[in-house]
């Protein structure tokens, strides 16, 4: 059986968070195959040695890259911590992974606070759950 996928993203003011929260539960994510797009996968790689796929930087697509492999039910949770006080110019991209998430059924995390109560339920590294993938073709 593969390693489910675990995206990690976060704007500029908020990748000290994520990197504060990713040390705080590297053990949990250790375990699962890690991307994150291109600035965020390096700062969190560098710091923690963890492995991570990295992507190209959000702005530049990296976003939109995310978003692919949700698309083809190859994302099993993202972990986006977006900063809602500083717009982005690449909002539209980042509606756009949100908006993925939920015609998929993805999990995302934007705060901290949710980000914990994901990888600390049960469901989250148990192999045999499986989450319902809406079928659209009908």
């Amino acid at each position: 059986m593969t390693a489910r996928t675990v995206a990690l993203v976060a704007h500029d003011h908020k990748k000290a968070e994520l990197l504060r929260w990713v040390k705080q539960h590297q053990a949990i994510l250790a375990p699962f195959k890690l991307v994150a797009t291109g600035t965020t996968g390096k700062l969190l790689s560098d710091e923690t040695g963890l492995e991570i796929h990295r992507y190209k930087s959000g702005p530049l697509g990296g976003d939109q890259q995310i978003g692919a492999l949700i698309a083809e039910n190859k994302l099993d949770a993202l972990f986006f911590f977006w900063d809602p006080l500083n717009p982005a110019p690449h909002d539209p991209d980042v509606k756009a992974l949100l908006r993925l998430c939920s015609v998929w059924n993805v999990p995302v995390a934007c705060t901290p606070a949710t980000a914990d109560l994901v990888v600390t339920s049960p469901l989250f590294n148990d192999p045999s759950h499986h989450r319902f993938v809406p079928d659209y073709g009908k």
